[in-house]
C-alpha cells in the first residue's frame, strides 16, 4: 500500500475502474452467449434480435475501451457469418 496520498487515491481509482470494466465485460459476454444460444436453437427471428443486441454491446465495449476495434470487428464479422449460415 502506498504512503503518498495521491498514490492511495490512484489505487482506489484503479480498483473502481477495474470493477466497472469487469462488470461491462461480463455483460458483453452474457449477451454474446444469449446470441449463441439463439443460434443453437435454430430460431432465425430470435437469433436476429439477439444479434442486434450483441452488435450494440460490442460497439459500446469499443467506445468504453474494453475491446480493441479490430477485436470487435472480428467478433461482429464472425457473428454475422454465423447468422447468415442459419438461413
Amino acid at each position: 500500500m502506498p504512503n503518498i496520498k495521491s498514490s492511495k487515491k490512484d489505487v482506489i481509482r484503479s480498483k473502481v475502474a477495474y470493477e466497472k470494466n469487469k462488470a461491462d465485460k461480463s455483460e458483453m459476454k452474457t449477451v454474446i452467449k444469449k446470441y449463441e444460444a439463439a443460434l443453437a436453437g435454430g430460431d432465425r427471428a430470435a437469433a436476429e434480435v439477439a444479434y442486434k443486441a450483441a452488435i450494440v454491446i460490442v460497439d459500446k465495449a469499443v467506445t468504453k475501451g474494453i475491446l480493441h476495434k479490430n477485436t470487435a470487428a472480428r467478433k461482429k464479422s464472425s457473428m454475422t457469418l454465423q447468422l447468415n449460415k442459419l438461413a
